[in-house]
């Protein structure tokens, strides 16, 4: 089973039950529940005697599954797993000077993005980036045609989303989220699972501040701005040692530009945690995606 077998009763009775009842004598599972109140059935079953044990092999596969790392998250802090994706200059700038942004980043970058987006349940910017970009927030392809999934399309800030707004007609439906505190918007989405933040760099800055970033997907370009819109701002940051660090958990070359997903650092590994390169291990040359120029 993916699932530690539950030890409690919720709708139904508990799980541990109903495999003692039918005689079970063996069971493999992938994930230890996170939930306190649902965990502890493995105990329960190899105190009763059955054999159970936990497949190291099916727990490789299952962490590398989006959703159920995200439903993981959700179970263990009670708020979805929150992304903080965006695509930047090699000197920190999402925008020129004159606030063109259109296309910091190549085809494939972007392709890759719109594919992080189709498994999100929303994505949220602030009302500054609605007012520079009108965007929709929806999941596409290369040309423009739509994906099969598209993420809730949020605008989170006060000022009211004009009613003629591109992000109205996202396939995956409009939510406004009015409020400035990063905590109350992801309130407000209480069934999302995993959260993009694409907002400009107050958003950013917010969510920074409020520590309720899991992870960033950086997508950087190799070129040079010498200014414009940077990456973020407010980020609570006064001195050197009060910066927000973070770990790289893999990258990739997508055309010239590479793509960085970093993690908060820990000391621990949770199990459902998935990377292509495990943290710890090195990256040789015979592992490292090869730069396709």
């Amino acid at each position: 089973v993916t699932l530690e077998p539950c030890a409690h009763t919720g709708r139904t009775g508990p799980c541990t039950q109903r495999i003692l009842d039918a005689g079970v004598a063996r069971v493999v599972y992938g994930v230890t529940d996170p939930n306190p109140v649902a965990a502890g059935g493995a105990e329960v079953l190899r105190d009763r005697g059955v054999d159970v044990r936990q497949d190291e092999v099916t727990l490789g596969v299952l962490a590398s599954n989006e959703a159920l790392r995200a439903w993981m998250h959700r179970q263990e802090s009670g708020r979805p797993l929150v992304t903080w994706k965006y695509a930047a200059s090699l000197d920190g700038f999402v925008a020129a000077s004159d606030g063109t942004s259109q296309w910091i980043t190549g085809e494939a970058a972007r392709e890759h993005a719109h594919e992080q987006r189709e498994l999100a349940d929303a994505i949220i910017v602030g009302t500054g980036t609605l007012a520079a970009d009108d965007p929709t927030l929806s999941a596409r392809y290369a040309d423009g045609s739509p994906r099969p999934r598209s993420p809730l399309a949020c605008v989170m800030g006060l000022r009211e989303v004009p009613p003629d707004a591109a992000i109205r007609t996202s396939p995956g439906g409009f939510r406004h989220l009015p409020t400035r505190d990063p905590r109350e918007s992801l309130a407000m989405l209480p069934d999302a699972l995993h959260v993009i933040v694409e907002g400009g760099p107050t958003v950013a800055g917010a969510f920074l501040a409020a520590g309720l970033i899991d992870r960033i997907d950086a997508y950087i370009a190799p070129i040079v701005l010498g200014g414009g819109r940077s990456v973020v701002e407010g980020a609570d940051v006064g001195t050197l040692a009060a910066a927000h660090r973070y770990e790289v958990e893999y990258n990739e070359y997508l055309g010239q530009d590479i793509w960085i997903r970093l993690v908060p650092p820990r000391e621990g590994e949770p199990e459902y945690a998935w990377s292509m390169y495990p943290r710890g291990q090195d990256q040789s040359d015979d592992t490292v995606p090869p730069h396709e120029n």
